[in-house]
C-alpha cells in the first residue's frame, strides 16, 4: 500500500479495496521500522492518526466524503498543530505545544486528511540541506551519504522513502522545490498569498509561502485544492475563489511558449545536470510547446539580495524568542540581560544566530538605506525581469538546482557555497511567483529536477503542463527504495 500515490489511494478507499485505517497503520509501521535510517520525522503522531483515520472511514462510509478523506499525510514541523508540538527543529521550541491549528492544517483537518506526524527540516527554515536540525541531520533515501535538500527535506525524504504519499512544506527561497529535486518528488510553491501564512511559524514574512510535496502533479493539485483559500487571519492571503487544481490536468499543452533563461545554463550548472534538463525541454517539444530563448539579466543579484532581506525579517519575526513568554529559557539567570543573551544563545544554532547577526546589521542606524533599501530595489528589478519576460512566455523552465544533491558535511563550513544552492530558485521567492520541481532524470542514479515558474495564480496550468510531462516520462515513478 506505501507504493499507491494519492490519486491512487482516493480510488482505492472510495471502491473499499482497503480502509483508511488498515492504510494508516501500515504507514506508521513502516515509519517505525525505517525512519531511524532518515530521520525524517521529529514527531509521530500515531493516537492521533488512528483517530482520524477511524473518523474517515465513517465519514467515507457515508458515501459524501471529499476526495482526499483518508488520505494519510505529513506536516512540516514549523506548521502549528493543535497539541502537537511544534519545534521548528530547534532547542529554542523543543517544548511548544501550540493550542491551535495553522489554517492550511484546519482545511487538510476539514478534507479528511489523517496527520501521521512532524517532519525534520533546516532549524527555523534556515538552510539548504536540513542539516542544522536540532535534532540531527535529514538524510537522502536515494543515497543517505547525502543531504535531502532544505528546508523541506524531512517532507521530501518521507515522501521519497514510501513513509507518507504527500507532506505539506514551506519555501522561502526554495526550501520546497529544492528538496524536492534532490529526492526525485514533485513539489510546489504556490503564489504568494495563494496560502495564508496565519499558524506557520514566521522565518521570512515576506517570502515565505506553504506548499505541497508528493510523488507527482496529480498528487500536488488534490493538495494544493485543500490547501489554498482565502484567510481573514492572514492580511497577505489572496482573495481568490476556491480552486480545483485537477480539473485541468489533462488538457493539452500545445501551443505553449515556454522560456529558457540563458542566465540559467552558464557557469556553476553542472554539465550531466544540464543535459537532463535540456532534454526534458525536448520531451515539452515533442507535446507541441515551443521553446523561446530568453533573459533575466538581474539573476545574478538574486542570492545577494535574498541575503539581505531574508534575515533582515528573521531578525524581527525571531526577536520574540527571548526566554520570557515560551519556548527555551536559561537556568538561573542573573539578571534580564542574561536571560535574554543566554535563553537566545542556548535556544538558537549557529545557522540561526548568523542570519539573525546579518539581518540586524542589515537594518541598523546608518546601514538600512546601504543594504536593506537597496536590497529592495534589486528585488523589484528582479520582479520586473519575469514582468517582462511573461508578455513573450507562458512559463519559465530550468533548472531547479545547479547539481544532484551532495554529501552531508559537504557545505557545512562553506555558508556561501550552501547559499548558492538555491541560485536558481530564490528569485521566484522575491517575485512572489509560482514555481514548482518536477523530477526529470537521474545523474550517477541521484535525482534531478525541473523548474517551472508560471505567471501570477498560474498554478493550475503549472500543474497541467507537469501532469502532461509525466504521462510520457517515467522519471517520477523511479523509487528510492
Amino acid at each position: 500500500m506505501h507504493q499507491l500515490t494519492i490519486a491512487e489511494i482516493i480510488r482505492g478507499l472510495q471502491s473499499k479495496a482497503f480502509s483508511s485505517t488498515e492504510l494508516t497503520r501500515h504507514l506508521l509501521t513502516r515509519i517505525q521500522q525505517l525512519d531511524n535510517s532518515y530521520n525524517s520525522f521529529i514527531t509521530v503522531t500515531e493516537e492521533l492518526a488512528l483517530s482520524q483515520a477511524e473518523a474517515a472511514d465513517r465519514h467515507l462510509a457515508s458515501g459524501e466524503a471529499p476526495a482526499l478523506c483518508g488520505v494519510p499525510i505529513a506536516h512540516k514541523d514549523i506548521i502549528c498543530t493543535n497539541g502537537v508540538r511544534t519545534s521548528c527543529a530547534s532547542k529554542m521550541l523543543d517544548n511548544f505545544i501550540p493550542p491551535y491549528d495553522a489554517t492550511l492544517v484546519e482545511n487538510l483537518n476539514a478534507a479528511g486528511t489523517v496527520t501521521l506526524g512532524k517532519t525534520n527540516m533546516d532549524e527555523f527554515a534556515m538552510g539548504s540541506s536540513s542539516e542544522s536540525s536540532y535534532y540531527g541531520s535529514v538524510k537522502n533515501p536515494w543515497n543517505t551519504r547525502c543531504v535531502p535538500g532544505g528546508s523541506s527535506g524531512g517532507s521530501a525524504a518521507a515522501v521519497a522513502a514510501l513513509l507518507v504519499p504527500g507532506a505539506t512544506a514551506t519555501d522561502t527561497g526554495g526550501s520546497i522545490r529544492q528538496p524536492a529535486a534532490l529526492t526525485n518528488t514533485t513539489g510546489l510553491k504556490p503564489t504568494y498569498g495563494r496560502i495564508s501564512r496565519w499558524g506557520i511559524v514566521a522565518y521570512a514574512s515576506s517570502l515565505d509561502q506553504a506548499g505541497p510535496i508528493a510523488r507527482n502533479a496529480e498528487d500536488a493539485a488534490y493538495l494544493l485544492s485543500a490547501m489554498a483559500s482565502h484567510d481573514s487571519k492572514d492580511s497577505t492571503s489572496l482573495d481568490c475563489p476556491q480552486t480545483d487544481f485537477t480539473a485541468e490536468l489533462n488538457n493539452s499543452i500545445a501551443g505553449l511558449k515556454i522560456g529558457v533563461p540563458r542566465e540559467y545554463f552558464g557557469e556553476g550548472l553542472n554539465a550531466e545536470t544540464a543535459a537532463r534538463v535540456q532534454a526534458a525541454l525536448k520531451e515539452f517539444e515533442k507535446l507541441g510547446a515551443q521553446l523561446v530563448d530568453i533573459s533575466l539579466p538581474h539573476t545574478e543579484l538574486a542570492i545577494p539580495a535574498y541575503y539581505v532581506i531574508a534575515p533582515a525579517e528573521a531578525s524581527a519575526n525571531l526577536s520574540r524568542f527571548d526566554g520570557v513568554r515560551y519556548g527555551h529559557r536559561c537556568i538561573t539567570p542573573k539578571d534580564l540581560r542574561d536571560l535574554y543573551r543566554r535563553s537566545r544563545g542556548e535556544g538558537f544554532g549557529e545557522e540561526v544566530q548568523r542570519r539573525i547577526l546579518v539581518g540586524t546589521y542589515a537594518l541598523s542606524a546608518g546601514y538600512y538605506d546601504a543594504y536593506y533599501n537597496k536590497a529592495q530595489q534589486v528585488r523589484r528589478l528582479i520582479k520586473q525581469d519575469f514582468v517582462q519576460a511573461f508578455e513573450q512566455v507562458d512559463v519559465i523552465m530550468g533548472p531547479t538546482t545547479p547539481s544532484p544533491a551532495f554529501e552531508l558535511g559537504a557545505k557545512v563550513a562553506d555558508p556561501v557555497a550552501m547559499y548558492l544552492e538555491d541560485i536558481y530558485t530564490i528569485a521566484t521567492n522575491l517575485a512572489g511567483l509560482p514555481g514548482m520541481s518536477i523530477p526529470c532524470g537521474l545523474v550517477n542514479n541521484m535525482p534531478v529536477g525541473l523548474q517551472i515558474t508560471g505567471n501570477y495564480l498560474n498554478e493550475a496550468r503549472m500543474l497541467n503542463i507537469a501532469h502532461q510531462y509525466q504521462q510520457v516520462t517515467d522519471w517520477h515513478k523511479a523509487s528510492a527504495v
